[in-house]
């Protein structure tokens, strides 16, 4: 009688790992993007005061952040059309290409105005690099790896949130802030020579395009065009309604229109009413963003010139949320929890966060509050985030994961933009002293905590 040995088949099953063999070069190239983006995001939430002082550009403190969001929502779209069609290599090389020339730009910049234009062109950089980075996960790994490889991504994020304020504050006191954009740029290229062999496997020919609505490149991009557009239309007009009523709230309604317009054909059916399953889902992403961003980008601002902070010790709020953040994307990776329970929690520490940050400004109370409270609110963040990124891509059908990476990644931006627009509003009319900012940190970490809280309520609309 002969023995054979144990058939392949009868071998014990063994998950692929993102650092194994066959996906190392892939992770690597992503991480090593989404590291130096990160960089960059720090450290631009650290010497924005600076740049507002040197520009005279206080009043258009939150519009230099919703410049670079609203031009990142639009390319958010093409880059996810393009992926579909033609594979995700170029809107990727393209993002990369345009985000070191904004940085660039940004770094020259001489007026207030220029510095919004470059902050426009790092946008349309970014939005193309993330969406076609979605849609680059959902073809290159399979769906069980990909919480792990979001997970990933989080965690990229650490070392720079860990030294990237640090850093950005200490160039910014040596040197000047524009080095802080310039020293980015040469280290860009070792990231595109490592990625080449990445951006080199197959591209998904074999999946056919989807031939839905949200398919048809031209409707597409004039959606888009309408959202970006209607986005920095409300925007303006709400920041010019303190000076100018009539013509700011007919700007206002005419902006409101447009961006109504653009949503209603950038995402799923159903999302404006929260059908449930993933229209509610992509939603969810808008509110968490609008939340957390919303408050985020003001914490340097109100540490230095309410508690007299510098840039350096401003920035060590924002490290510490980066460090939540991690840890609440490593547990939704191990934890076998309903996503719309785990969406629950991040929200409600999200909102527990942001109350707590605003404490950091109130008079008997220290700056350094703020710290504790921004791990509360980025853990919510780590939880939430990446659980909403793949629970998204479990709903879409393959030939739509780029339609839907788009538009997850359109309510994402537009949630940024429109809070952070929102709250600079607030800054102007309520006045540019240190006890006027003071009040205006605190009303808008009261109205983002609204929106944290409509995101618990909602949470349950994804299943």
């Amino acid at each position: 009688m002969w023995v054979t040995g144990p058939k392949a088949l009868d071998a014990p099953h063994k998950t692929p790992r993102i650092f194994g063999p066959a996906y190392r070069t892939a992770t690597l190239g992503i991480l090593l993007v989404i590291t130096l983006v990160a960089f960059e995001g720090m450290s631009v939430g650290v010497v924005m005061p600076d740049v507002a002082d040197e520009l005279d550009a206080l009043n258009l403190y939150g519009l230099s952040f919703s410049a670079f969001l609203i031009s990142s929502l639009f390319a958010n779209v093409v880059a996810g059309l393009w992926a579909d069609r033609r594979g995700y290599p170029m809107p990727f090389l393209a993002g990369l290409m345009l985000f070191v020339a904004g940085m660039g730009l940004a770094g020259a910049a001489q007026s207030a105005t220029m510095f919004l234009a470059a902050r426009a062109v790092q946008g349309l950089g970014a939005g193309a690099s993330i969406v076609a980075l979605f849609v680059m996960i959902a073809r290159v790994y399979p769906a069980e790896m990909r919480p792990k490889a979001f997970a990933a991504i989080s965690a990229a994020w650490v070392v720079p949130s860990m030294v990237g304020p640090a850093v950005a504050g200490s160039v910014a006191e040596q040197w000047g802030w524009r080095y802080v954009f310039y020293g980015i740029i040469p280290l860009i290229v070792p990231a595109l020579v490592m990625l080449v062999p990445a951006l080199r496997s197959p591209r998904s020919a074999d999946v056919a395009p989807g031939d839905g609505p949200r398919s048809r490149p031209l409707a597409m991009t004039l959606a888009a065009a309408a959202t970006a557009g209607g986005a920095a239309a409300l925007l303006h007009g709400v920041d010019r309604l303190h000076l100018a009523p009539v013509s700011g709230a007919l700007e206002t309604v005419a902006g409101l229109g447009f961006l109504i317009y653009g949503l209603y054909r950038l995402l799923p059916p159903g999302a404006l009413r929260f059908v449930r399953g993933l229209p509610t889902t992509v939603l969810m992403r808008g509110f968490f963003s609008a939340a957390f961003f919303g408050v985020n980008s003001f914490i340097p601002l109100a540490l230095q010139e309410v508690r007299g902070f510098d840039a350096r010790e401003a920035g060590i709020a924002l490290t510490t949320g980066a460090l939540g953040w991690s840890t609440g994307s490593y547990l939704q990776s191990r934890r076998s929890v309903e996503p719309h329970r785990r969406l629950r929690v991040g929200a409600a520490s999200l909102t527990g966060g942001i109350l707590l940050s605003l404490l950091s400004v109130l008079p008997g109370m220290s700056g350094w509050v703020a710290v504790p409270a921004w791990i509360v609110a980025g853990f919510g963040m780590g939880l939430a985030m990446a659980t909403i990124s793949v629970t998204v891509l479990k709903q879409s059908p393959e030939n739509e994961q780029g339609a839907n990476s788009a538009a997850l990644s359109v309510t994402d931006m537009l949630g940024s933009a429109l809070a952070i627009g929102v709250g600079g509003a607030l800054v102007n009319l309520i006045g540019h002293t240190s006890a006027e900012i003071a009040t205006g940190f605190v009303v808008i970490c009261l109205l983002m905590a609204a929106v944290g809280l409509a995101a618990t309520l909602l949470a349950g609309r994804i299943r």
